[in-house]
C-alpha cells in the first residue's frame, strides 16, 4: 500500500501505475475524458486539481483510494 501525504505522492503514485499499465498520458485522457493538460499536471503534483476528476482518473485505472486515520481506522 502506498501512503498518500500530498498531491505530488498522488500525482506520483498515478503516473507509476499509469505506466505500469503500459498507457500514455494521452491514452489515460481519452478513456478518462479530460484533457492530457489535466493528467499533466495531476502528475506533477499540482495542488488544485479538481477531486472528482482525480478520482475519476484513479477509478479508470482500478486504484482505490482508502483513508484511515493516524491510527489505523476510521
Amino acid at each position: 500500500m502506498v501512503q498518500i501525504t500530498d498531491t505530488t505522492s498522488l500525482g506520483n503514485t498515478i503516473k507509476k501505475v499509469r505506466k505500469a499499465q503500459g498507457l500514455t498520458q494521452s491514452e489515460l485522457a481519452a478513456a478518462c475524458g479530460l484533457g492530457r493538460r489535466f493528467l499533466l499536471e495531476l502528475e506533477a503534483g499540482k495542488s488544485t486539481s479538481h477531486v472528482g476528476k482525480v478520482l475519476h482518473v484513479l477509478t479508470t485505472l482500478g486504484v482505490a483510494l482508502h483513508a484511515a486515520d493516524r491510527k489505523g481506522d476510521l
